[in-house]
């Protein structure tokens, strides 16, 4: 694959995925179709804005004209699809968004893709990014999602993302389309939207400000750092065997309350302040409608296949991403307060940045 469309690359993943593609393989075109919602921030990728292998398109992945004319603009033979709705809670607020990004724009990038390649499948690849929320929850005490697990979505999140998993399976078994899959484990790291837990935490530590916990902070997540999850993608887009479904977890769980006090721990310790003088910051608050208890994720086959593991342990991606989130107040300040979409729609307007 010479020319990689990767959707949602200006959000939280997409944007550590792209700074890898485009770093790595610099003989590789890179291109970056992002609706810049509230989740995606060209500023994301400063640092890699100007290469000549990269270049950004804004649109919305529902429409297919758009699509249509990026792929075939630009020679597409790889599409690695994160953009997405992703945040539980909005989810709740409101499914039909996430039914409109998550189905509907999946479905159009699989017809998008259908209608370009012609089935010329040769040298093509259609990578679909999930969830392990799609398989349900697990028992406290015991048990791991593998990719024979039954789906069993609990919110409206996570039943838009078994749905738009569904589609790509079709698309491989009624069309012939080579597709992959992907399970992953809950990312953290540096440029996290600050509504997700950690960049949460982190930044009302920084401010004193309560830090909520649903319910009594019991639920348990398998973390994984967003880079590692970076590699993981790069390995199965170039060696994962078409049609299959591969699970990314980072052997790292932690119930919420857990993960919280580490946080404190250690953003107390690099603002100077007291051992455990933010714990007092700790609000437990009425829990989530369908909170699922329990994630674990069993990436064996991804390791046997591909020889992929997680290479940054969760002591040193917690200390590294506390770090982060206190050295770029900018950043995060820029984030919360919505100055960054102000100035993105005046850079960026109503039309498409040409490539």
């Amino acid at each position: 694959m010479r020319n990689i469309l990767i959707t949602g690359g200006a959000g939280f993943i997409g944007s550590h995925l792209v700074r890898h593609f485009v770093e790595r393989y610099p003989d590789c075109r890179i291109v970056n179709l992002d609706k810049l919602t509230y989740a995606g921030n060209p500023a994301n990728l400063s640092d890699v804005e100007t290469r000549p292998n990269y270049a950004f398109v804004k649109g919305d992945i529902c429409d297919y004209d758009l699509v249509c004319r990026t792929i075939r603009d630009n020679e597409i033979d790889g599409i690695v699809n994160l953009a997405a709705e992703s945040h539980v809670d909005r989810s709740i607020l409101d499914p039909f968004v996430f039914a409109r990004t998550n189905v509907m724009g999946t479905l159009s990038l699989l017809q998008a893709a259908r209608d370009c390649w012609h089935g010329e499948w040769q040298g093509k690849m259609f990578y679909h990014v999930s969830t392990d929320e799609v398989y349900g929850a697990l028992p406290l005490d015991g048990g791991k999602f593998d990719e024979s697990t039954r789906y069993d979505p609990h919110s409206p999140y996570s039943a838009s993302k078994a749905s738009s998993d569904h589609f790509v399976r079709a698309y491989h078994d009624t069309y012939g389309m080579p597709t992959l899959i992907s399970n992953c484990s809950n990312n953290y790291g540096a440029y996290q939207f600050p509504e997700k837990l950690i960049p949460l935490t982190i930044n009302n530590i920084r401010h004193r400000r309560a830090i909520p916990v649903y319910g009594r902070g019991e639920n348990v997540r398998d973390w994984l750092h967003v880079e590692d999850h970076a590699r993981a993608i790069d390995a199965i887009l170039h060696r994962g065997r078409a049609g299959e479904t591969y699970n990314i977890g980072g052997n790292n769980e932690c119930s919420n309350i857990d993960l919280v006090r580490m946080l404190i721990a250690a953003a107390d310790r690099l603002l100077g302040r007291a051992e455990g003088e933010s714990l007092s910051l700790i609000t437990f608050v009425e829990d989530r409608a369908g909170h699922d208890l329990r994630y674990a994720i069993d990436s064996s086959k991804l390791q046997r296949e591909l020889g992929w593991r997680p290479s940054i342990t969760f002591a040193e991606g917690i200390e590294r991403t506390v770090r982060w989130y206190l050295d770029n107040e900018a950043w995060i300040d820029s984030v919360t307060s919505g100055d960054y979409m102000r100035y993105y729609e005046e850079v960026y307007g109503r039309r498409d940045r040409s490539i």
